[in-house]
This record gives structure tokens, C-alpha cells and sequence, in this order.
């Protein structure tokens, strides 16, 4: 028994030194091996930085303090930033194209990051989508929205409806900066503020919590997300999510069970909904002359006898 007790001990020892890891025991060397080796520091704030081409007054304190706490939050925050990371190759290209050609400015991209997380959500409010679009803002601009189909959720139509929104907000206030700020709390709203404030620049209000934040956590998203690493995401290009290459096919009558629909593609019905969040029913009525393009695998998967329509 002594000699277990000897070799237990030896093992012990052993496993110690080769992780590097002090004598739990011993409360003064557990302090200083985490002093030496777990450093949390603070995120230095760029030197320089703009939002649709619009500087950011980084001279004011007030704009380094929350520039440094969204910096900080989402820095710190690595489960949910890798995620987002993660994400961004397979929806931001799209997203991105489409911004290009309705001329709307790169950067925000980042405003749909903050908004949904690149993700299909709702929000408790209402607000839906990778936009976050409320039911009657996105049926303002063009988008159906009912029990079967709510185009809030198609990655395609709902960018070009939040790129219609902010072209229109821009044309109001001459800046995109307020044009994203007003995306958070409605153009009315910022107004108010501006009116009420004597104010014209968003740096200079004072506005609620969540819009005080907001361009903020546009900034801090942009300059991790288009330098990971200096930020200490370090992502191997396999860790990012792969983009879908779908093909898309049209639907004009209605659809009994997409989940039977779904199966003559060789996908089942959760795979369909993945690719097509905007079908929010397990069949679809008659769409009286109009036609749903739904996405399905580029390369045809084995299917079954019967038409894909019904």
C-alpha cells in the first residue's frame, strides 16, 4: 500500500510538470501561475477609424469610452463572436453583393451582425429576419409577410428591403451614420431627438441606451471581423461555415406537404427550411399567380417518381 501511495504521488508530480500547472495546493503558487499566464487586458482603440466613409470623432472621450466598452463586450465574448465568425462566409458574400449593387455602403454588413447575428431570428418585439425588420416596415417596402411566406426571413429580398430603408434614411439626414442609427430606433424618432437636442451629428445626442450603443457595436464588429486575429480569433479558413450552392426552382400552385416536396429533391424537410427560412408552414396554399423560387440541391439528389409540385 505504501508503495501505490508512492507511485500515486510520483504520477502526480509527473502530470504537474509536464502541464506547467503549480501544486494545487498551494494558494500563493496557483496566484502566481495565473498572473503569469492568464493576462486580460484591455483593447486598444484603433488610431483612426470610419463608418461608410464618415470619421469617427475619436478624439472625443466620450466616443473612446463606448467604442472601448463594445470593443471590449465582443472581444471578450468569444462564443458568441466565433459564432458570428463562423457565420459570415456563407451569408455575408451574398448580403454583400447585394448591398453593392443597391448603393449601400460595405460596412453595413455589420449592422445585419448586430441586428440577428446572422441568423434567422425574432426578436420579442416582432422584428424578424436577418434584418430584424418589423412586419409593417418590411410589408412598406415590398416584402410579403403572412402566415405562409414572410420574405423578412429570405436572405435576398430582405437585404434589398434594408437597403431600401437606408438609401431613404441617408437621403433624409446626409449621413449614413444617423442613417444606422435611425435603422434602431426609427427615423421619426431620431428626429425628435435631433429637433429636440439642437443636434445634427449622432456623436453629439443623447439618445437611449440601445442607440447609444448601437453604431458602436457596428464599429467594434467591423474591426474584429475584418481583423480576426488581431483580435485573437485565430480561425483556420475549415472553420468557416461553408457557403450553400443551391439551385432555385419555381412554385406557382400550391404545395400539399413541403416535407413530401422536400423529399423528392433528397432533402428532408428541416434541410429544406434551413435553406428556405421564409416558409413558415408546412404546406402553401395557392399564391394566385405569383411564383416562389425555392432554393433545392445544385446537384440533383436521387428522387422519387411524381412532379415536385402538387
Amino acid at each position: 500500500m505504501k508503495r501505490a501511495h508512492l507511485h500515486l504521488g510520483a504520477a502526480t508530480l509527473l502530470l504537474l510538470g509536464l502541464w506547467g500547472i503549480p501544486d494545487p495546493s498551494t494558494l500563493s503558487e496557483r496566484l502566481h501561475f495565473l498572473s503569469e499566464h492568464n493576462h486580460t487586458r484591455l483593447v486598444p482603440l484603433p488610431e483612426q477609424l470610419e463608418l461608410a466613409g464618415e470619421d469617427v470623432p475619436l478624439h472625443s472621450e466620450d466616443v473612446q469610452e463606448r467604442l472601448s466598452k463594445e470593443l471590449l463586450t465582443n472581444t471578450y465574448w468569444h462564443s458568441n463572436t466565433l459564432q458570428l465568425l463562423k457565420r459570415s462566409s456563407r451569408y455575408l458574400p451574398t448580403m454583400g453583393r447585394i448591398l453593392e449593387e443597391e448603393g449601400i455602403p460595405h460596412d453595413f454588413l455589420y449592422l445585419a451582425v448586430i441586428e440577428s447575428g446572422l441568423a434567422p431570428v425574432v426578436s420579442p418585439a416582432g422584428a424578424a429576419g436577418f434584418w430584424q425588420l418589423m412586419p409593417g416596415t418590411a410589408k412598406d417596402l415590398g416584402l410579403t409577410v403572412n402566415d405562409e411566406v414572410d420574405e423578412r426571413y429570405h436572405l435576398e429580398k430582405s437585404t434589398r428591403a434594408a437597403a431600401a430603408y437606408l438609401r431613404s434614411a441617408k437621403e433624409r439626414f446626409g449621413s449614413w451614420t444617423l442613417a444606422a442609427a435611425s435603422y434602431n430606433m426609427g427615423m421619426s424618432g431620431l428626429q425628435r431627438q435631433m429637433d429636440r437636442q439642437a443636434e445634427s451629428q449622432y456623436y453629439d445626442l443623447l439618445l437611449n441606451e440601445e442607440t447609444k450603443r448601437y453604431v458602436f457595436r457596428i464599429l467594434a464588429l467591423k474591426c474584429i471581423m475584418q481583423q480576426p486575429r488581431a483580435y485573437g480569433f485565430d480561425l483556420s479558413p475549415a472553420d468557416y461555415d461553408a457557403p450553400w450552392d443551391d439551385r432555385h426552382v419555381p412554385v406557382d400552385s400550391a404545395v400539399a406537404s413541403w416535407g413530401e416536396w422536400a423529399h423528392l429533391f433528397g432533402w428532408s424537410y428541416n434541410e429544406l427550411k434551413r435553406h428556405n427560412p421564409w416558409l413558415r408552414e408546412a404546406f402553401l396554399s395557392d399564391p394566385k399567380g405569383d411564383t416562389l423560387w425555392v432554393a433545392v440541391p445544385a446537384i440533383p439528389k436521387q428522387q422519387t417518381s411524381g412532379s415536385p409540385t402538387r
